[in-house]
């Protein structure tokens, strides 16, 4: 079995508690339209690297004595169209004592992925829009499979932190926000909640690649309106970031 691999990083510290290694898969089903990494969706190309788990394992371990005291995650793309080869990788973390954390957008709900997620230690959901005809035109997806997850994470009682980004014209709408937050309100599994303020420093990777960015014209996220955000969740009696 192998790993379709993007890229490594090796001392991560946003994407889960401590400092982590970070593996960032190639494939993504979602087109979302603030996506700063789009050379990750298509599923055919190979990656930078193609390692099978235990390669891949053996990488990680170089950076054990770093990351002891945070861990393994893995994010893409979208990490789920590999279900197979994560539940094997996250089996081996586990043999080696390693915290492991999955970033996804819980768009793929299938047997395989559920396997992944009753073995992983913590999941970071990314809701993009808890509106149904917004994650529609924001990511080309429907939200269903999205809440099928968050459905999952809560019978299965699986530590979990929400993502959410703000981005201006679309999710920074306090109504939006609000409903955002009322609807995670009854989710004893969400931990905390990450709100992150849309940024435009993917605009040229898509130059690069000869691609239209469809936000070009939007401004990042101002601090205002970030902490109008954080506030309103916190209302909501959410441990925010």
């Amino acid at each position: 079995m192998v790993g379709r691999i993007h890229s490594l990083e090796s001392f991560g510290t946003v994407d889960g508690p401590g400092i982590r290694f970070v593996v960032f898969l190639q494939g993504c089903p979602l087109r979302c339209l603030y996506c700063h990494n789009p050379d990750t969706w298509d599923p055919k190309q190979s990656g930078k690297y193609l390692l099978s788990p235990e390669e891949l394992l053996e990488e990680v371990l170089r950076y054990k004595s770093f990351i002891a005291k945070g861990g393994v995650t893995v994010t893409g793309g979208e990490p789920l169209m590999q279900p197979e080869f994560l539940y094997e990788f996250y089996s081996l973390c586990k043999e080696n004592g390693l915290h492991t954390a999955l970033d996804t957008s819980g768009a793929i709900f299938t047997e395989p992925v559920q396997k992944v997620y009753d073995i992983v230690d913590l999941v970071l959901l990314d809701v993009k829009s808890i509106d149904p005809n917004q994650h529609k035109e924001l990511t080309g997806v429907r939200i269903d499979n999205t809440l099928q997850t968050l459905n999952y994470l809560e019978e299965k009682n699986k530590p979990t932190w929400v993502r959410h980004v703000i981005v201006p014209g679309w999710t920074d709408d306090d109504l939006l926000l609000k409903k955002t937050a009322d609807y995670l309100v009854p989710y004893r599994c969400i931990e905390k909640v990450e709100l992150l303020p849309y940024h435009d420093m993917g605009t040229r990777k898509y130059e690069q690649l000869g691609m239209e960015y469809r936000l070009k014209n939007t401004l990042p996220l101002s601090k205002e309106r970030l902490e109008n955000a954080r506030t309103i969740f916190r209302n909501a009696g959410f441990r925010v970031l």
